[in-house]
């Protein structure tokens, strides 16, 4: 089951159509959707979760914890909207296509990519490219 639930202002329109999408990227990826939490919050709020479990002193867009079992994909993935705005002005794209790609970035971590390394961080913005072309949400 794949859960939308927010800790600021900001809300999802659609949210069936992100998560069929999503669950659409994951078999096609040969995993099953166990339980996936995407927690949407503030700048703050993600930079505690930062602090208190990752021992980083800094902002970021994302945090991605995974629970799988096996070929089951279980996570929370939470996102700061702010943050998202922010880099969408910053890297001059909307901020919807922004907020997909940040939204598929999560569920690629629990997939089993990492983004480490150049190589890794090449591969997954490949990634990111093929499936956000075939996204429905808007």
């Amino acid at each position: 089951m794949i859960s939308f639930n927010y800790e600021c202002d900001f809300s999802l329109e659609n949210e069936d159509v992100y998560a069929t999408w999503i669950s659409d990227v994951i078999h096609s990826e040969n995993k099953n959707i166990g339980e996936i939490s995407y927690i949407f919050c503030d700048d703050e709020y993600l930079l505690e979760i930062n602090k208190q479990y990752l021992n980083h002193d800094y902002y970021t867009d994302i945090i991605t914890f995974n629970y799988n079992k096996g070929s089951s994909l279980n996570g929370e993935i939470y996102i700061s909207e702010p943050r998202v705005r922010e880099n969408a002005e910053k890297f001059g794209t909307a901020f919807g296509s922004e907020m997909r790609r940040v939204i598929f970035h999560g569920f690629l971590h629990l997939c089993g990519y990492d983004d480490r390394t150049e190589g890794e961080k090449n591969k997954m913005s490949e990634m990111e490219e093929m499936y956000l072309d075939l996204s429905y949400a808007e």
